[in-house]
């Protein structure tokens, strides 16, 4: 069963399950270089733990950057998939892509090391 996702304004195919949906390998790609930058991680872990959508403003207080790093790391997150942006006249207001977020931590299950049998 094949579903339609939607990435940064684009639609990429993607397999499907009864329960989570498969990445495509291009898109984890991108995804774990988009979290390999530790303040991008930083970043995106304050967007999850925030109850509400989070502002730049927001975001730059408690990351102790400057606003264009900040408006790098959020194109870059955005890019991948992983947060959802919203412009409301000149503010911009970011949430994790909840549904990216499991499909991604599923594709990360098949590195998961099987046990060896006993020889």
């Amino acid at each position: 069963m094949n579903t339609k996702i939607v990435f940064s304004g684009k639609r990429v195919e993607a397999e499907s399950s009864a329960k989570t949906t498969r990445l495509p390998r291009a898109r984890r790609n991108a995804i774990l270089k988009a979290l390999a930058d530790p303040r991008r991680f930083e970043l995106l872990e304050r967007i999850a733990k925030a109850a509400c959508p989070m502002g730049c403003a927001s975001a730059l207080r408690t990351l102790a950057i400057s606003p264009a790093t900040l408006s790098h790391h959020v194109k870059e997150l955005e890019a991948a998939g992983l947060v959802h942006v919203e412009r409301e006249g000149k503010f911009i207001y970011m949430t994790l892509r909840t549904e990216v977020w499991t499909a991604f931590l599923s594709s990360l299950d098949a590195v998961a090391p099987t046990p060896c049998p006993d020889r």
